[in-house]
């Protein structure tokens, strides 16, 4: 990593940090159901709200960190009426205490102008401006979060819809099987395989498969209310729409540039940071040099009001002087210091980003590889486990299989069922946080 000195201050102004993090990948992710839902989001959720707030304000300030360079004028009216007493007139014992009644009016327009001479009041706007550009990296990192958001809440609606059809499916199973195997214990055909405790091992079964029915429709309930609270919604849980998990998306190219991480707005954001602590710390240093103020004002003043428009009693003045700090009690050596630590912190801020910036795609990049292998081996074990119920099934309707073999089976096929459909789900979810590693989708 380069010194606080030598980091390029036009980083904000490259291709890729001008580009910033696209919503392309939600394409990739989704449907245009998801694409309608996050744009939704981004014009109804009062956080991203608050986050374009934000923005706002630092433009503002950036343009106050400007006025102390360019010229100040002020327009001034100024009365005054005033007696005066003066005691002891007139000399002699006259009687009684003589006084005057005097009037004045004045009309101004005063001029002030500090010399940027040294650079000192444009190093501060210099810093102002680069606040700015990083309070507005932090609303598109908002953004990018609040679509990230919208769409794992989407995904776990969608993988909850598709547990509550593999539920319900489960359930019915279950009633099959009970009903079967009641079937048999009615006829008392006990070396048939049928008995009193097997039938209460159905019947277990059965409202177990019934239990876990309510716990996936819960589950979506919850996911609804979530989605809802990030559309800006009242989160009543009456969002419609029948979500399904999309198919994962192919695996991304190999060799991905790492000038794709220079449109993570974390991360120019934080190179922001840096450059207006540098421009405060050279603001400091230059405290210590002369200022140059000018002030000039002009304006008449009279004792009549109607005369104060009257070019005869015309005033003005104009000045300058050299203001040049000798003791301050230290306070701008500390100041420096203070600004000089600062820099130092946001240098390892920079750094540190740009690590987990790294440090998030190779994760990422990793649990896609051993979330497919995962994926992988439970769809080959849900295949043999299909097969496997088929033929306990089959072999118990023909009176030669048991029924616990029966019962294992099946309950072997619905679990490795559920498992695909969340591993799909969390490899989705993890595509999610790659596009957000790498600062959008995988193309600049």
């Amino acid at each position: 990593m380069e010194e606080a000195g030598s980091v390029p201050g036009s980083w904000s102004a490259t291709k890729q940090a001008q580009a910033g993090i696209d919503d392309h990948w939600v394409d990739r992710v989704g449907n245009g159901s998801l694409k309608r839902l996050v744009k939704e989001a981004y014009e109804a959720n009062p956080d991203l709200r608050a986050a374009a707030a934000r923005v706002q304000r630092a433009a503002a300030a950036a343009k106050g960190a400007g006025a102390a360079a360019r010229p100040q004028l002020n327009g001034a009216f100024q009365a005054n009426r005033q007696k005066q007493n003066f005691i002891g007139l007139p000399i002699g014992g006259g009687t009684g205490v003589l006084s005057s009644i005097s009037e004045s009016y004045g009309a101004s327009l005063n001029l002030s102008w500090e010399i940027d001479l040294w650079g000192k009041v444009r190093a501060g706007e210099q810093a102002a401006l680069a606040d700015l550009q990083a309070q507005g990296q932090t609303y598109r990192a908002a953004r990018a979060s609040l679509a990230a958001q919208v769409t794992r809440a989407w995904l776990a609606l969608a993988e909850a819809n598709e547990q509550i059809a593999l539920a319900e499916e489960a359930v019915k199973v279950r009633k099959d099987n009970s009903e079967l195997i009641f079937g048999r214990f009615e006829t008392a055909a006990a070396e048939a395989g049928a008995s009193g405790s097997q039938v209460r091992l159905a019947q277990t079964d059965v409202a177990t498969a019934e239990a876990n029915l309510s716990q996936r429709r819960g589950e979506a309930d919850q996911a609804k209310r979530q989605l809802e609270i990030l559309l800006g919604r009242y989160p009543s849980a009456a969002i419609t729409g029948a979500a399904r998990l999309p198919d994962v998306p192919p695996f991304p190219p190999a060799g991905l540039p790492s000038e794709l991480l220079l449109r993570r707005p974390d991360i120019v954001a934080a190179e922001r940071r840096l450059a207006a602590a540098g421009k405060r710390l050279t603001e400091a240093k230059l405290a210590y040099y002369p200022s140059f103020p000018l002030t000039a004002s002009a304006g008449s003043t009279t004792n009549q009001l109607r005369d104060i428009l009257d070019s005869d009693f015309g005033v003005w003045s104009i000045g300058g002087r050299i203001v040049q700090p000798i003791l301050s009690g230290g306070q701008l050596k500390s100041q420096e210091e203070i600004r000089s630590a600062e820099e130092r912190e946001a240098l390892a801020n920079l750094q540190q980003t740009v690590l987990n910036g790294f440090g998030e795609v190779e994760t990422a990049l990793a649990a896609d590889r051993f979330l497919a292998e995962r994926e992988k081996s439970v769809a080959d074990a849900l295949e043999l486990a299909v097969d496997g119920a088929d033929s306990a099934l089959e072999d118990f309707a023909g009176g030669a299989g048991d029924v616990l073999t029966l019962l294992q089976a099946q309950s072997r096929r619905i679990e490795l069922a559920s498992q695909r459909l969340t591993l799909r789900r969390l490899r989705l979810d993890n595509r999610v946080s790659l596009h957000l590693a790498l600062g959008g989708d995988y193309r600049l």
